[in-house]
């Protein structure tokens, strides 16, 4: 058709990635606010929402994501929608484990006995404990809704041609596999980069970020 791939590919970047920021930042938000409710609600909320979680996992992410694009019809916000869905119940377990292993230490039983109010206990002694994990965990699965992001659009339910996203690049090149393989080797090539590149990053925030790679890395020093 006379269009310039870099130029495209370039483009697609744009789509490709804020699609991927956007479905993992209410991926992250729904699942703090869930993984919350259930460390700090009580045993039966805590039960109930667990179950669900557990409900959640027990799909394969991706056919459920497959089953939701499908229904809702093909759109990038209807990607958005299905990849954030599918996406949640990893973060809630995270928080809540994270929640679980520091709400009985001193510093926290201490402001409940001041008599602190939930919210700012939750806002002041809790999150900043969950947001390293979470941030890290957010970060590695940038690349997963990358990877999935484009896998719904080759199969035609996220964007439409003519817009430049990555996996509607690959699905209409694959036609012309041996006259212009580069048509889908370009598209293929920045998907790979992509995602080898957001789990660079989420292993170089873990080490980081985590206190035992911390004080691993001070005793290798001393």
């Amino acid at each position: 058709l006379g269009r310039d791939v870099a130029t495209r590919l370039a483009y697609g970047a744009r789509i490709s990635l804020a699609l991927a920021v956007v479905a993992t930042t209410v991926r992250v938000a729904i699942g703090m606010m869930i993984g919350l409710l259930a460390a700090t609600g009580g045993r039966f909320v805590d039960a109930l929402l667990m179950r669900l979680v557990d409900v959640q996992l027990a799909f394969p992410g991706l056919v459920l994501a497959l089953v939701i694009a499908g229904v809702l019809g093909p759109s990038l916000r209807n990607v958005v929608i299905a990849l954030s869905v599918v996406g949640w119940a990893s973060y809630a377990r995270v928080v809540r484990g994270s929640v679980l292993a520091i709400r009985d230490r001193p510093f926290v039983q201490s402001s409940k006995l001041y008599g602190t109010p939930r919210r700012r206990l939750v806002r002041r002694h809790l999150l900043p404990h969950v947001v390293s994990p979470v941030l890290v965990l957010a970060t590695l699965n940038l690349g997963t809704v990358v990877l999935a992001a484009a896998g719904l659009s080759y199969l035609g339910l996220g964007a439409q041609p003519p817009t430049s996203e990555w996996g509607t690049m690959i699905a209409g090149g694959r036609n012309y596999l041996r006259s212009a393989p580069w048509l889908v080797t370009a598209p293929g090539v920045a998907i790979m980069l992509t995602v080898v590149g957001f789990n660079l990053i989420g292993d170089g925030l873990r080490d980081a970020l985590d206190p035992d790679h911390l004080d691993d890395r001070k005793r290798r020093r001393t």
